[in-house]
C-alpha cells in the first residue's frame, strides 16, 4: 500500500527525508494554502505535516476521509483542532525534543552575552565608540546559576553551565534531591533558589502558576545585582516588575528571547541599556528544524505502518466496549490526580493507582494515564491522556497499577496513592448514581466531596472550637462556605476539614488560617 502524505507548511528537506526515501511513502509538498483550497485537497491523504502556518480545523478534518495522522513539526499544537482530532479517531503527534539542544545553547549565549556585555560593546563600536571601561563584564567562573524548571531544556542548560564551573542550584516541583545529586547541582525550594542566584534563568511552561512567577515579590528575595534570563516563555516574569527591578538597581540585567506580547519591537525593557534581546530564536537553528521534522516524520511513519507514535499529543484508540465501561471513570480520575498534586510539598517519586470492583476486570491503563495527566498538569504545559505516563517516568517517577476484588461496598472504586522522599498522600473515589464523581476518602479519613470547584482540606485536632474558628476567620475573609465535610480517625484525636467555598482562598487568608489553634495545615486546592 501507498500512503500519502500532504506537508503543508515549509520543512527540512533533510528533516522529510525519512518520508521521501521511503518507498511506500508518497509525499505531497504544497504550502501556503487557504482552509478552503485543504478542504479541497485533503481527501486521499492519510497524513497531514504542518509547522504552525497551517490551521487544522475540524472542517480540514473532517474533509479528510483517509486521514490517520496530523504531525506537528515542533512542540505546540495550538493551530490543531485536538478535540476534534480525538472525536474522529485521528492520532496527532509532535516534536518536543527537537529543539532542546538550541534552546540550551541559546539561553548559555544570552548568559555569556550578558555577563559580558557584549551586545552592548559591539553597538557602542558600530557607533564609532572604543569603549572598554563602560563595559567591564563578571565571570561565570564561581557564579551561581538558579534554575526554575528542570525539564529537557534546564537539565541541558545545567550541564553547559557546570562545564563553565558555576554552581548550580536548581527547583523543579518534580525534582527530587536524589536525582540533583545523581547530575552534580543543588537542589532548593524556589524562595531558596531565588536567594542563592547570581544569574537566574527560567525553563518552565507559562501556565497559570507559572504566569508572572518572577515578579516583584519574587524580585525582593534575590541578591542585589542579579542578572536575569528568559528563552522559555513570555508572561513568566512580570515585565513591568523587572522594569522596575533594573531601573532600581535590584536587577543588573536582563536577556530575553520571549515577550508577553510579540513582536515586541517597541517595548519598554529595550530602552534600557542593561537589557539585552532576540526575537524568540531559541528553537531557530537548521538543526533544530531539521530535527523536529525528522522525529515528527518517523512518529507519522510508525503510526500508519502499525506502531506506536513516541510523542503522541491526544488520545490513543481503544475498543469501542472498553471505552463505553470506563469512559464514566475518566474524570473522576484525573480529578484525583489533579487534588494529590496540590497536597504534595515535595517532588512526587512513585504513584500507585489502585482498582477495585468492577474496574477490576477492565483494561485501566487509559485511566491510570489520566490519574497521572491530572498529577502533572499543574506543572507542566503539554499533558494529555496519551504521553502523561511518558512525561512521568522522564521525570523518575515510577508508575504501578494494582486490581482487587475488595470494594469496601462501592461497585467500583479508585485510590491513587502518591509517594514522596517525606510523605504518603491518598485519595479514593467513586461515581455515585445520580451524584457523578465523589471523594469517598482522604489519607485516613472517610469524607463525601465533590471534586471540583475551589476546596479548602484543613488539618486539625479534634477539639471543640476548631471548625467554629475555621469558619469564623473565613467570614471576616468574606469567603462564603458552600459545604463543609470532617473526618476523624478517633475522638480528641487527628481530623480533617473538607470545605468547599465559593471563591479561591489567596494566599494570605491561607497563611492566616494556619496560625489558628489547633491547625496543623491548611491546603487551597481548586479543581
Amino acid at each position: 500500500m501507498t500512503y500519502h502524505v500532504l506537508i503543508s507548511d515549509p520543512l527540512s528537506e533533510e528533516g522529510m527525508a525519512p518520508l521521501t526515501q521511503a518507498d511506500d511513502f508518497a509525499v505531497t509538498v504544497d504550502t501556503g494554502l487557504t482552509e478552503a483550497e485543504v478542504i479541497q485537497k485533503i481527501g486521499k491523504f492519510h497524513a497531514l505535516l504542518v509547522r504552525s502556518q497551517t490551521t487544522v480545523t475540524r472542517a480540514i478534518m473532517e474533509a479528510a476521509t483517509n486521514l490517520k495522522v496530523i504531525g506537528r513539526a515542533g512542540v505546540g499544537v495550538d493551530n490543531i483542532d485536538l478535540e476534534a482530532a480525538t472525536e474522529l479517531g485521528i492520532v496527532v503527534v509532535n516534536a518536543p525534543d527537537g529543539n532542546t539542544n538550541s534552546a540550551a545553547e541559546h539561553t548559555v549565549a544570552m548568559m555569556m552575552s550578558l555577563a559580558r556585555n557584549i551586545p552592548q560593546a559591539f553597538l557602542a563600536l558600530k557607533d564609532e565608540r572604543w569603549e572598554r571601561k563602560q563595559h567591564i563584564g563578571v565571570e561565570l567562573k564561581g557564579k551561581t546559576l538558579g534554575i526554575v524548571g528542570m525539564g529537557r531544556i534546564g537539565a541541558e542548560v545545567a550541564y553547559r553551565a557546570k562545564g563553565q564551573r558555576m554552581d548550580v542550584i536548581a527547583y523543579d516541583p518534580f525534582l527530587t534531591k536524589d536525582r540533583a545529586d545523581k547530575m552534580g547541582i543543588g537542589y532548593g525550594t524556589l524562595e531558596e533558589v531565588f536567594a542563592a542566584s547570581d544569574f537566574l534563568t527560567v525553563h518552565t511552561p507559562l501556565l497559570k502558576e507559572t504566569h508572572h512567577m518572577i515578579s516583584t515579590e519574587a524580585f525582593a528575595q534575590m541578591k542585589d545585582g542579579v542578572q536575569i534570563m528568559n528563552c522559555a516563555r513570555g508572561g513568566i516574569i512580570d515585565e513591568d516588575a523587572l522594569y522596575e527591578a533594573i531601573i532600581s538597581g535590584k536587577v543588573a540585567g536582563a536577556a530575553l528571547d520571549v515577550f508577553e506580547e510579540e513582536p515586541a519591537v517597541h517595548h519598554k525593557l529595550l530602552e534600557l541599556p542593561q537589557v539585552i534581546a532576540t526575537p524568540h530564536l531559541g528553537a531557530s537553528t537548521v538543526e533544530a528544524q531539521e530535527n523536529v521534522a525528522i522525529d515528527v516524520s518517523k512518529d507519522v511513519m510508525q503510526i500508519l505502518q502499525g506502531g506506536q507514535a513516541i510523542h503522541p499529543v491526544n488520545f490513543s484508540s481503544i475498543s469501542p466496549e472498553v471505552m463505553r465501561k470506563i469512559q464514566p471513570y475518566f474524570d473522576l480520575a484525573e480529578k484525583l490526580g489533579a487534588f494529590l498534586a496540590r497536597t504534595m510539598p515535595d517532588a512526587i517519586e512513585e504513584v500507585t493507582v489502585y482498582y477495585a470492583g468492577d474496574l477490576a476486570d477492565q483494561e485501566v491503563a487509559p485511566l491510570t494515564r489520566n490519574t497521572v495527566k491530572g498529577l502533572l498538569q499543574r506543572y507542566l504545559g503539554n499533558v494529555n491522556d496519551v504521553n502523561a505516563t511518558h512525561l512521568a517516568k522522564k521525570r523518575g517517577i515510577t508508575i504501578n497499577e494494582q486490581k482487587t476484588s475488595t470494594t469496601r461496598g462501592f461497585t467500583s472504586l479508585v485510590t491513587v496513592e502518591v509517594k514522596s522522599a517525606t510523605v504518603t498522600h491518598q485519595v479514593a473515589g467513586t461515581l455515585v448514581n445520580g451524584l457523578g464523581a465523589r471523594i469517598v476518602k482522604v489519607d485516613d479519613y472517610y469524607v463525601d466531596v465533590t471534586p471540583a470547584g475551589h476546596m479548602l482540606l484543613v488539618r486539625h485536632k479534634d477539639q471543640p472550637g476548631a471548625i467554629g474558628r475555621v469558619g469564623t476567620l473565613l467570614a471576616k475573609y468574606e469567603v462564603n462556605i458552600a459545604t463543609m465535610q470532617v473526618g476523624r480517625s478517633n475522638e480528641g484525636g487527628d481530623a480533617i476539614m473538607m470545605l468547599t467555598v465559593d471563591k479561591e482562598p489567596q494566599k494570605e487568608e491561607v497563611e492566616g488560617l494556619k496560625q489558628l489553634d489547633d491547625i496543623f495545615d491548611v491546603t487551597a486546592i481548586t479543581i
